[in-house]
This record gives C-alpha cells, sequence and structure tokens, in this order.
C-alpha cells in the first residue's frame, strides 16, 4: 500500500462509482495505490478516466460484482437501502462507509481546506486547487466537477496540501476536520434533509465548529446567511476568522470588478494594499468566489500577490458557465445553476457578459432543466421569477435524479411563475426536440445557456450540430 491509504480503503467498492463525488473519492485511492472496483447505471467518460486507473468499473448494479474479499463498501447518500449490492455486503458482513468518511480518511494529516456553501462550492474549490498546483505546492484535491485543464475532478498530490468540497446536502460536511474552513454562503435548500433556516445554521455552525484548533474560517461579509452564522458561532477562542466581500468591514475587501467578456477583473484591498488579478470567468458571484479563495491560502502562509497570480490561471471547470462552442453567430453556454439564487447570479453574469462585448442586441436564451421534485415544491415560484431576466426560456421536464415524484409538483409551476414575471416561456417535454426549437429561436449575436443540474448539459452540442445546419 501506498502512504497515507487507510487499511480499511484496501481494496474499496463503490455503489455508484461515476458520481462526482463518489469518482474523486475512487481516483484518489487508485493512485495512491488502492485495488478499487465499482458499479455504476451507464458507461461514461468518467468510468473510462477510472479504468485507465486501475479500477474495475460495472455497469449496473448486481450482488454478483461485489468480490467477496472487499475491505468495504463506500455509498453516498443516495443509494437506496434495497441496493444489490448493499445487500450483498451485509450478508458478506463487510463494512459500509459513507463517502465523508472516506474522504476524511484521505484529508488525516494533511493541511485541509474544505469549501461550503449552497452556492459556489465547486467553482471556489476549483480555483484553490488550480491555483496551488500552479504555485508548484502540488495539492491533493476533490472537487464536484472536472477540471477544464487537467479534465479531472480528484487527484493525489505529494504535497501537504487537501482541498475538498464540503457538502451540506447531508450534513457530511460535518465529518471533516479542515485547517482552514471557507462558508460562501448559508441558504435554505435540500429541503428533503432540512426543515427550517434554524437546522441549516445548527448543520454550519457544527461544521465550522470541526475546524482545528489555530485554525481559521473564511466567510462572506456580503451574504446574509453568513454573516447571521458568523453572529452565531460561539467558543472563538481557538479559531480565526476572516471576512471577505464587499462590505467596508470585510478584511479582504472587494474593491471593483469589471467584466471583460467572458471573464472579469477583481481588484481587492488586503492588508491596505491595492491587489488585482484576472478570473476567466463572467459574473460577479465568481469573482467573490476567486476572493475567498484568495483569503483560504493566505491562511494557510501563502503570499497573496502570488496566489493572485496563479489565480489567473484558473481556467474554468465543467458545468459552471462552461463555453461549449459557437455555431453561425450563435454562443452556447453550460451552467449547473439549479437554485434560484444560483440562476440569478449565472444570468446576470450573462447579462453582463453581453454588455461587455459590446453586442446589446445579442439575446439572452435558455433552456432549464429544474432539478428535483421536492425544490421544485419549495422553489419553484422564484425559480420562474429568475427567468425572467432571459430574453426567452425553453422549461423542461423536472429531473427527479433520486427521488420519486410528488403528486401536482410539475414544470407548470415553475412556467406559470415565470409569465406572471413578464417572461417568455415555452414548455418543452421533449427533449430531444429543443434543438429545433432553439435553432428557430436563435439568432447571430444570441447566448444560448442550458441550466441545470441534470442531464439539460447533453443538449449543448446538440444544439451546436443543429445550428450550424
Amino acid at each position: 500500500m501506498a502512504p497515507g491509504l487507510p487499511t480499511a480503503m484496501d481494496r474499496p467498492h463503490f455503489i455508484g462509482i461515476g458520481g462526482a463525488g463518489m469518482s474523486g473519492i475512487a481516483k484518489i485511492l487508485a493512485q495512491r495505490g488502492a485495488r478499487v472496483a465499482g458499479s455504476d447505471a451507464r458507461e461514461s467518460g468518467t468510468a473510462d478516466a477510472l479504468r485507465a486507473l486501475g479500477a474495475t468499473v460495472h455497469i449496473g448494479h448486481a450482488a454478483e460484482h461485489l468480490a467477496t474479499d472487499a475491505t468495504c463498501v463506500v455509498v453516498s447518500s443516495a443509494i437506496r437501502p434495497d441496493n444489490p449490492e448493499l445487500v450483498r455486503a451485509a450478508e458478506l458482513d463487510i463494512p459500509v462507509v459513507h463517502r465523508s468518511d472516506a474522504l476524511a480518511s484521505l484529508m488525516e494529516g494533511l493541511r485541509a481546506i474544505a469549501v461550503a456553501g449552497t452556492h459556489g462550492k465547486t467553482t471556489t474549490t476549483s480555483m484553490l486547487a488550480v491555483a496551488l498546483t500552479e504555485l508548484a505546492l502540488d495539492p491533493s484535491y476533490a472537487i464536484g466537477g472536472d477540471l477544464e485543464g487537467p479534465g479531472t475532478n480528484a487527484r493525489h498530490g505529494s504535497g501537504d496540501i487537501f482541498v475538498a468540497e464540503a457538502d451540506e446536502s447531508d450534513r457530511s460536511f460535518q465529518k471533516y476536520d479542515p485547517e482552514v474552513a471557507i462558508v460562501l454562503n448559508v441558504e435554505l435548500d435540500h429541503h428533503a434533509n432540512y426543515a427550517s433556516m434554524d437546522e441549516i445554521y445548527d448543520s454550519f455552525e457544527t461544521f465550522v465548529g470541526k475546524v482545528v484548533p489555530g485554525g481559521t474560517l473564511v466567510i462572506s461579509a456580503d451574504q446574509a446567511g453568513a454573516v447571521e452564522l458568523t453572529s452565531r458561532l460561539r467558543d472563538l477562542s481557538t479559531l480565526k476568522i476572516v471576512t471577505y466581500g464587499a462590505s467596508p468591514s470585510a478584511d479582504v475587501r472587494v474593491h471593483k470588478v469589471t467584466p471583460r467578456g467572458l471573464t472579469s477583473e477583481v481588484t481587492v484591498v488586503l492588508d491596505g494594499r491595492y491587489l488585482t488579478f484576472t478570473v476567466s470567468v463572467p459574473g460577479s458571484h465568481y469573482a467573490h468566489n476567486a476572493v475567498a479563495a484568495l483569503a483560504a491560502g493566505t491562511a494557510l502562509g501563502i503570499p497573496a500577490h502570488n496566489l493572485a497570480s496563479a489565480l489567473g490561471k484558473y481556467t474554468g471547470v465543467k458545468r459552471r458557465l462552461q463555453l461549449k462552442g459557437e455555431a453561425n453567430g450563435v454562443q452556447v453556454i453550460d451552467s449547473y445553476a439549479h437554485h434560484p439564487t444560483e440562476m440569478t447570479a449565472d444570468l446576470e453574469a450573462m447579462r453582463g457578459a453581453t454588455a461587455a462585448a459590446d453586442a446589446p442586441s445579442g439575446r439572452l436564451l435558455v433552456v432549464f432543466q429544474p432539478h428535483l421534485f421536492s425544490r421544485t415544491q419549495e422553489l419553484g415560484t422564484e425559480m420562474g421569477q429568475a427567468l425572467a431576466l432571459a430574453d426567452a426560456s425553453v422549461v423542461l421536464d423536472i429531473y427527479p435524479a433520486r427521488e420519486d415524484p410528488i403528486p401536482g409538483i410539475t414544470s407548470t409551476l415553475i412556467i406559470d411563475a415565470a409569465r406572471a414575471a413578464g417572461a417568455d416561456v415555452t414548455a418543452v417535454s421533449d427533449k430531444a426536440t429543443v434543438p429545433d426549437v432553439i435553432a428557430g429561436m436563435a439568432k447571430p449575436g444570441d447566448l444560448v445557456l442550458t441550466m441545470g443540474a441534470g442531464d439539460v448539459t447533453d443538449l449543448g452540442p446538440a444544439i451546436l450540430a443543429r445550428l450550424s445546419n
């Protein structure tokens, strides 16, 4: 076994190994020398990448896929109790390990940065991973999306820093003991697991309480939920708090964000000095993510000017305002946004990008796929209101992911709210017809944004192909 490989992880079996969180852990374990195996619902580029690292990946879930000598079975909260491989693990008395516990074991002995928040985790974690790699610190990282450059979501590095996305959806981020914790924002989401904002605050407070003595919390000074969380924190004697944002009271103050087409130039004030650097994605929210990354890196003792320069090397992460291509003067961009706050931020960023490109006549066309019945039930009205920022929208059926349907909850809830807000909305149930619908709407100079956390991302290439014809 390679140094740092937990004994229980010597021969792990992952159920749902192709998932964003699961695949990252599996890749790191494979790079550390573990004999990794697992199963997933379908073939994918992720499955191929894991096989290239020596992992055995089965397609489909079946009891016989679980080897009898597996040292543990790794699951996420999305795996149901009747999964045949999970049932087989109980029969063989093989320990079952939650994904968060597996990730926590990989962080042991390293200087961990855990990135939390309702929105922006993947982007901020990615920015840190790229910057630290650019500075030759060779970090390990586990991210919820694939970096544009390396094309992967995880890596085992030789350095002593581990950057990880910390997921609050199932409270699993409470398992980590970071040296630096980042809290980007705090909002109510994941309604199947949280009934109120008080539950959300309690969960984030527990996460912050796990920061090692002498560690640092980097937290927004602008976002209302983050400010409220800061006011609720107790026993801060062993914790250093560094705030960031446009607020005059912020320790790392965002002085100005200037749109530059599909990039932004951000100027911060740190220790009384001005520092300017480039962020490769548009939108003030992404600029603030970069500032959070800057503050976290300096908390580890890395010079701010070095970090600022290295952050400029970040080229994006898949599905976070990712440019998929251009055809006949129409750009197609992909967004993972699925919560109203995220949707609003990305739509405003695209508006700014269009204006900065001196193409005010270009329209913003959105293809939106709602994600989860529970989220639509709670936030469907706000989703529809966000779509009013687009010139025209196509709304698909709800992507269920792990959920069963909720009676009476459909995309109509979003469509009605959007139309009430004055939006131009077209309902489309057959996803395969979307490229033709968009081809009939788009004109040179327009931006097309595919938006949502489901398989709406697959439409980008099809739309580009149809526009080319």
